[in-house]
This record gives structure tokens, sequence and C-alpha cells, in this order.
């Protein structure tokens, strides 16, 4: 279908817990293509269906070549001590900063035909799964940084070009 635009921090799309999917139609099969072409762009490894202006809790994955979804997902386990990754987000560009996360996570959902699907990794991908279902839930990862480190990142996206656009 389409590489869909991201949408940028100020966006209230952004700051809302996404709605659970109900409807299994057209238009969600059309949502689930546009996610998987706006996460193909090179150097992206998810795309949360807020991002793009739809509240529903679906996201797409590009982690190791591998691409795909998950519909209403759950992040149902993590393991191991939070640990400082590098991090960054579409929806905040030009920015990446240090922030906690699990280094392994498992997230189930279903997938176009409410099959279940189970995703699970580390490094990447579980950066991946904790960052996309924060999204879901109206949370940006700027939210989880060391308060120190938020004071320092919200000054720099405050002087942002892209910011003053939004």
């Amino acid at each position: 279908m389409a590489v869909r635009p991201i949408r940028l921090f100020g966006d209230p799309v952004l700051r809302s817990r996404a709605d659970e999917i109900t409807r299994f139609d057209s238009s969600l099969a059309a949502l689930v293509t546009d996610l998987l072409d706006t996460v193909a762009e090179p150097g992206r490894a998810g795309v949360a269906a807020p991002q793009i202006g739809v509240s529903l809790r679906a996201f797409s994955y590009n982690v190791d070549g591998v691409i795909g979804y998950v519909l209403n997902p759950t992040l149902v386990e993590v393991r191991g001590e939070r640990e400082p990754v590098d991090e960054g987000c579409l929806s905040v560009p030009g920015f990446g900063f240090a922030r906690l996360r699990h280094p392994w996570a498992r997230v189930t959902g279903i997938d176009l035909d409410q099959q279940p699907v189970e995703l699970s990794g580390d490094g990447l991908m579980a950066q991946a799964l904790q960052h996309e279902c924060d999204h879901l839930d109206g949370a940006l990862y700027l939210e989880g940084l060391e308060p120190e480190v938020k004071r320092e990142a919200m000054r720099a996206v405050r002087q942002a070009e892209w910011f003053a656009r939004t």
C-alpha cells in the first residue's frame, strides 16, 4: 500500500493508549500492509500504529532482516536486570539516549487470521518489543529515561527544528 509519514513527538495520538483491535476486515489488512511497508525503510526496527496516526494496538518490526507484525500484542515476559541501551525513536527524529531495558522480552498477540503469534528475543528484538508495546500504551521512550538524561533530552528536543513545526 504505502510508506506512511511518522507522527512526531507532540502529536496527541502518541500519548493515548491505543484501542484493542476488534474488527478484522480489509481496512485492518491495509493497515498491516502500511505498517510493513513503513518499517521496511532502511534503519527502522519497529513502527507502532499510533506512529502512523492510527490508534490501534498493532506494530510491525524489522530486526535482523526479519519483517513482521503483531496485532493486540501483550508484553508477557521480560528477563534480566535492566541495562542501558542506546535508543532512538522515529517519532523523536535525530536523537538517541541511553535507556534502561530488559535484555530479553516476549510478546504474544495475533495475526490477521486471529491466529496466535509469539515473538521473543534478546538484543535489538527485546528492545523493539518493549519500545513498541510502550507506544501502544501511549508512552514514548523519553519517559523512561533517567531524570538527568530526560532533562537533557527534553531540552534538546524542544530546540529541534522539527519540534517547532509540530
